[in-house]
């Protein structure tokens, strides 16, 4: 579910040569408004995540994040149209999904009986199940969205232009949203504009809402989102199969009260509309649906036996504690709608999946067959690839960013380096090539590019080749921030397999300390070798330069201690210098 970060970094990249350009064609959308909003097309952003690396001058604004404000209207919802909308959906909308969908099991690691048995448990459950193209999925029980802005005066911000050539596909993206009843026109007196778009084939777009204003305006909802990282070292090395489930059309399934329909209303060239689910975007809603998800998981509240679903009810305001003594679904959290569900056993497996959809089907939460896999000993799970041999960064993540040229901007600077701080976990001594770059200010791009524009560099920042007259070349400051770009780079195609966690095996922390930076590798002994599970790295501070070796490489510990606590808290630890 949610977006690869190098596929942001890609898009900076790209809009970093567009930058020069005096002038932009109509057709050529803004994205700038999606960026400050926090809004990704599709699907949820990946939460903040503890970095493995640390750059000082940054700290404070990767700190200050607490919860990811993604969204947009997810796109291809034309094939979406006639579907209803309500609770209790017509049984035409199923008929999409067959029991052949389901993609259940390999058969060179599993019998037809295992797989036919796994199967069966989420056929039994069908009901739950949405294919690919089907409609908006059935409400929530008990989860609803509003927004206090407290207040505020209404904000009815102008409508912005949309290039000629993609205006029938917006209207139509719109008739579809109509017909599904995921929207409807509205009076209110609230109105975000809308952004478009356009996908790297140049065809297709994406629609977004800039709710920047009334998220500005919002009071934050304070609900703990759970960590990328900490997910990822719940995992163990003893499962053996692994079973990978999307939650259906995400933030849809949650109802809307009055006043956030009116709030949520968006203006375009085709008149005003407002939301009947809570749409991506809002400050709110990653917390509101997670709030959902763990609700179900771990069952704090008890739904009364005669709830109606057409009645917003929040149970999360109204609602019974559950009684005392029911374990959780799952034994972990999962990051918003990506549930993974790990066993030992085949039987095992079975049974967390049949306890996961019971607790789904309790809660009226539905299932995106495309996105579900079922049965396997190695899945794609939170932008890495989870195996019983460890985790691996995803190579299709890894391959966006080692096709990346040198970028023209601070800004897709700071893309790249943000995508490569989600896996700075596999990067032994990132911190040490990263705070190269990380000195670079925009004032030094600027330079580059009025030398470019006066044809005194040409290629050496946009393609990275060497041309011994150039400026930029002779350049220290270029030279060392180039050599530090491709060493990433490279790195970054060579990352190892992180082991899991044992908690049966003693932890072996190795730390090193060099001038101006300091790292950590935690290990662990496997049959004579030790197998890696975790680096990290950060530079010094300034006042930190001057300790002596025996004190940069305590620091060092107490990263690992830091980003590690889950799995080190409370053990012995062997450190070796």
């Amino acid at each position: 579910m949610p977006g690869a970060p190098a596929d942001t970094a890609r898009e900076d990249a790209e809009s970093g040569e567009r930058e020069d350009d005096s002038t932009q064609s109509d057709e050529v959308l803004d994205r700038e408004p999606v960026r400050k909003a926090g809004l990704q097309a599709e699907e949820v952003g990946r939460a903040p995540t503890q970095g493995a690396t640390e750059q000082i001058p940054l700290e404070d604004r990767r700190a200050s994040v607490s919860a990811p404000a993604p969204g947009a209207i997810p796109h291809g919802l034309l094939d979406q149209a006639s579907k209803d909308p309500e609770p209790d959906p017509d049984p035409e909308t199923r008929r999409e999904v067959r029991i052949e969908d389901l993609q259940v099991g390999d058969l060179t690691d599993n019998t037809e009986d295992e797989i036919r048995k796994l199967r069966d448990i989420i056929w039994a459950h069908r009901h739950l199940l949405i294919g690919k193209g089907n409609a908006l999925p059935p409400a929530a029980v008990g989860a609803i969205c509003d927004i206090d802005v407290g207040n505020a005066v209404p904000i009815a911000q102008r409508v912005r232009k949309i290039a000629p050539r993609f205006r029938e596909k917006v209207s139509d993206l719109f008739k579809g949203l109509l017909s599904a009843k995921i929207i409807r026109h509205s009076t209110s007196p609230w109105a975000s504009p809308i952004v478009v778009i356009i996908k790297k084939n140049g065809v297709d777009i994406r629609l977004c809402i800039d709710y920047r204003l009334v998220n500005g305006l919002t009071k934050l909802m304070i609900y703990p989102m759970p960590l990328i990282n900490d997910l990822l070292e719940d995992l163990l090395d003893m499962v053996l199969w692994y079973c990978s489930l999307d939650m259906a059309s995400g933030f849809w399934v949650v109802s809307m009260t009055d006043r956030a329909r009116a709030i949520s209303a968006f203006i375009t060239p085709f008149g005003l509309f407002e939301w009947n689910r809570m749409p991506f975007g809002l400050k709110n809603a990653p917390q509101i649906y997670q709030r959902l998800v763990d609700n179900a998981l771990y069952g704090f509240l008890r739904i009364p036996p005669a709830v109606d679903q057409s009645t917003l009810t929040d149970l999360f305001k109204e609602g019974d504690p559950e009684e005392a003594g029911e374990s959780s679904v799952l034994g972990r959290r999962s990051y918003i709608g990506d549930i993974l569900v790990t066993a030992g056993s085949w039987d095992l497996l079975c049974d967390r999946v049949k306890a996961l959809l019971e607790a789904c089907d309790k809660w009226n939460i539905s299932i995106s067959v495309a996105k579900s896999f079922g049965g396997l000993k190695k899945v794609d799970y939170l932008g890495h690839r989870v195996s019983n041999e460890g985790l691996e960064a995803h190579p299709k993540d890894l391959s966006a960013l080692t096709d990346l040229p040198f970028p023209r901007t601070l800004r897709a600077m700071q893309s790249f380096l943000g995508s490569l701080n989600y896996y700075g976990r596999f990067i032994e001594d990132m911190a040490i090539y990263a705070s190269v770059l990380y000195e670079l200010r925009e004032v030094d791009f600027a330079a580059i590019r009025d030398l470019a524009g006066r044809g005194r560099v040409g290629p050496t920042i946009t393609s990275g080749e060497d041309q011994q007259n150039d400026q930029a070349t002779a350049d220290p400051k270029w030279v060392e921030a180039k050599a530090a770009f491709s060493e990433l780079k490279r790195k970054i195609a060579a990352t190892p397999i992180l082991r899991h966690f044992d908690a049966e095996k003693p932890p072996v922390v190795i730390v090193y300390a060099s001038e101006w930076a300091v790292l950590a590798l935690l290990v662990q002994d496997h049959d004579g070798t030790y197998l890696p599970v975790m680096f990290t790295s950060r530079t010094l501070k300034q006042n930190e330069l001057n300790y002596g070796i025996v004190e940069k490489e305590v620091l060092a510990l107490l990263r690992m201690l830091d980003l590690g606590y889950s799995m080190l808290a409370g053990r012995p630890i062997q450190v070796s210098a």
